[in-house]
């Protein structure tokens, strides 16, 4: 009979990665649940999910978060990065301390946590590793440089470390998601407005949040399920595309010019 898969999932106080937790839980899984805020994951310890406190940014809370799990079940063997944020704002306005962190939370972090988790599951020739990128891994959107460079970095390390860990029996997964109904999606607003609002690039804003006001996001689940389906494939594909407008904007930038995406991105702003 075989055993009860271990998973970490990063991230799971809310959105995709509370969603996440709930879905592997129910796939039958041991999960433990991290992120900063112990007491939005109460409702995860009621369903059964172990909750640890980590910033992914410190490397004390993620020694202590991998010594918890592998004290216990020697390794993870499902790894679900998917801590991570959003700085909006101009390359000119944004400051480097602002875009450092960017960077921290959402490739290094991660790359530090996969780094750890690693040996353990090269020893016992099995692991998922999925990395939670975005369609802004792809494409680009104004006042979101640092976000898609972020995004864009995790799509290239990912792909690396595909092919370094597969003769291992490690699979690295990518998923992309689209708009998704998340805090995410609120809390990009504020620093937007914050950091560029109300300088030269303020028309960026303003058509920004207008065109958000349109668009239907997709619920998390929609992206919890995707991950329990390439979890579970004997051969998982290396990307999956879920969630509002996804697999329309990939086309339209896959098939078009840089010059055709800069304009269609343009004409939205008046």
């Amino acid at each position: 009979m075989e055993s009860q898969k271990v998973a970490l999932v990063t991230g799971a106080s809310a959105g995709i990665g509370k969603a996440t937790v709930k879905q592997l839980l129910n796939d039958g899984m041991i999960v433990y649940a991290a992120a900063r805020r112990l007491e939005k994951m109460e409702d995860l310890a009621k369903l059964g999910a172990h909750p640890l406190k980590m910033d992914i940014t410190i490397e004390e809370d993620i020694q202590r978060v991998v010594e918890t799990i592998t004290s216990k079940h020697g390794q993870v063997d499902v790894l679900v990065n998917n801590a991570g944020y959003a700085v909006y704002g101009s390359v000119e306005e944004v400051s480097i301390d602002q875009a450092r962190r960017q960077f921290e939370v959402n490739i290094f972090g991660l790359a530090r946590l996969t780094q750890l988790l690693l040996p353990g599951m090269r020893k016992k020739g099995y692991g998922k590793i999925v990395n939670i990128s975005s369609v802004g891994g792809k494409i680009y959107t104004p006042l979101g440089a640092w976000y898609h460079g972020t995004k864009h970095a995790l799509e290239g390390w990912s792909d690396v470390l595909r092919l370094e860990v597969q003769r291992f029996g490690i699979d690295v997964i990518i998923i992309e998601p689209g708009g998704i109904e998340t805090e995410f999606e609120g809390v990009m607003t504020d620093p937007m407005k914050e950091n560029s609002g109300n300088g030269p690039y303020k028309v960026f804003v303003d058509s920004l949040i207008r065109e958000a006001g349109k668009v239907q996001f997709s619920k998390p689940e929609v992206i919890s399920e995707v991950i329990s389906k390439a979890v579970h494939a004997r051969k998982p594909k290396t990307r999956y595309v879920a969630g509002s407008m996804a697999k329309p904007l990939l086309f339209i930038r896959y098939w078009f010019s840089d010059r055709f995406f800069d304009r269609l991105l343009l004409s939205r702003v008046k």
